[in-house]
């Protein structure tokens, strides 16, 4: 983590906000300002974003001015995403938000402690940095990348971990839409306690 960011999440390494329509998982289909944080040492190879990585090299930013931006726009729902945003104290991020009227809701890995204000907790964990229970047992959604055949099975394993309410999504990684998405489909149709989540705004071509 960088050291210039205070532990009281005054200030954040923000890598880029913009409103867009959520893409993927619950809330596909809605418009969201989206927050994207810089950091993030979980490091899956696949990653999409892998500029977010060193935090260093995103500006820090005042929290109050990342709520500024966010009243502006007319869905009041914030997507907070990385990187890795739970490297951060987000306690004074989403408490200003919340007071602004504004719903929370994160995608995380869970490798690090919880802290905020949420309505909504998307948990997507990783194998090279397993989730910690405060985050399971908090999580709404638990949404898995499947890359390959063996992410059926650690799927499940996280899937025993999570609250009887939480939502079970597979999601197919982009690379390998073509190769694993006809797995997925059979596998939710064997086990329907599952559904699909597909990164539509890359098929919408919007950010």
């Amino acid at each position: 983590m960088s050291n210039q960011v205070p532990e009281d999440g005054t200030l954040l390494p923000l890598m880029e906000e913009f409103y867009t329509i959520q893409g993927e998982g619950y809330h596909t289909g809605k418009a969201a300002y989206f927050i994207r944080l810089g950091g993030c040492d979980v490091g899956c190879h696949w990653c999409d974003v892998k500029e977010s990585w060193d935090a260093e090299l995103h500006p820090l930013t005042s929290a109050d001015a990342i709520i500024e931006n966010a009243k502006k726009f007319p869905a009041k729902t914030v997507v907070i995403t990385g990187g890795e945003p739970l490297l951060y104290n987000l306690d004074y991020l989403t408490r200003g938000l919340k007071e602004a009227g504004i719903q929370t809701f994160i995608e995380t890995s869970g490798a690090y402690p919880l802290s905020g204000y949420w309505d909504w907790i998307c948990l997507s964990p990783k194998k090279f940095k397993g989730p910690r229970p405060d985050v399971l047992n908090a999580a709404g959604e638990l949404k898995v990348i499947v890359f390959n055949k063996s992410d059926f099975q650690w799927a499940e394993e996280h899937a025993r971990f999570v609250g009887k309410n939480c939502k079970l999504y597979l999601q197919p990684e982009w690379s390998k839409t073509t190769e694993m998405t006809p797995l997925i489909i059979e596998y939710v149709k064997d086990n329907p306690q599952w559904e699909i989540s597909l990164q539509t705004h890359k098929y919408l071509n919007i950010p």
